[in-house]
């Protein structure tokens, strides 16, 4: 609701459309009234993948914006997703800028290194770069005609991550180019309940069997990510690193043991 409403003054004369695609729920939620370009799609079976394939299906606009809902956006947001599209032709992908809602630190404490927020900030120049972030996105709608929708094997409700990677990856093989967009700006929300330890090490293993799904590793090179990733954790629990260190190799092992987990669907 509240990314509906950060949206809302930015529809402008109504050429712009909000397309809410709700997904795992028993039934859909109760939206605002009054916005006549609001459409909203539900599915009962979970699947993000699947439910913004629908939503790209009904989408009419050339430009398409995908934002998770535990965010909000800037003043401005979709005037700068335009303005990037229309002045920088060359990109066909466009990762906007994630900053937090609050500062984590100071909400969270030393625990925030286990937050995994999804804070994409390259600075203020428009770049170049591999990939989009789920949570921030926009696409040429000729890009994903020419290269697909998402993989619905993975995100949420589904392998659980990487969906944007698999779709990144599939932009630069076929010769498209993604760009940072600085000015379109959103704020995730900063939640106390995701700085777990546990959590953060389960989504990071759940990472790493979603690349197996979508990238090709041999055996020996994932063993060998293991053993690399086990050898630093330990390295940094030994000189006594503090605790964003142990969180970063922590991680590193997590995905790697997901991919080894991933090998037997592996070919």
């Amino acid at each position: 609701m509240r990314l509906i409403a950060s949206l809302a003054p930015g529809l402008g004369s109504g050429t712009r459309e909000i397309i809410v695609a709700e997904n795992g729920t028993p039934a859909p939620m109760q939206l605002p009234t009054g916005l006549t370009t609001l459409k909203h799609l539900h599915e009962r079976r979970p699947g993000k993948c699947r439910i913004q394939n629908r939503a790209i299906a009904q989408a009419s606009g050339e430009l398409m914006v995908f934002l998770d809902d535990d965010l909000t956006v800037a003043a401005g947001y979709l005037d700068a997703v335009e303005s990037f599209f229309d002045t920088r032709r060359e990109f066909v992908g466009m990762k906007g800028r994630i900053l937090p809602e609050e500062d984590p630190d100071k909400k969270v404490g030393p625990l925030a290194v286990y937050l995994d927020l999804p804070i994409a900030d390259d600075g203020d120049q428009v770049i170049e770069v591999k990939g989009v972030l789920g949570a921030n996105m926009g696409f040429r709608a000729m890009a994903l005609r020419q290269v697909g929708t998402f993989d619905e094997r993975l995100g949420p409700g589904a392998g659980g991550h990487e969906e944007e990677t698999e779709m990144s990856a599939r932009l630069r093989s076929a010769g498209l180019r993604i760009g940072y967009a600085p000015k379109a700006l959103v704020f995730h929300e900063v939640d106390r309940s995701r700085a777990n330890r546990e959590r953060f090490i389960r989504i990071a293993r759940e990472r790493g069997r979603c690349r197996m799904l979508h990238e090709k590793h041999s055996a020996m090179e994932v063993v060998t990510k293991n053993a690399i990733a086990l050898t630093r954790l330990r390295f940094a629990q030994l000189i006594g690193a503090g605790l964003p260190r142990i969180a970063r190799e922590e991680r590193r092992l997590a995905i790697a043991r997901g991919m080894f987990d991933g090998l037997g669907g592996h070919s």
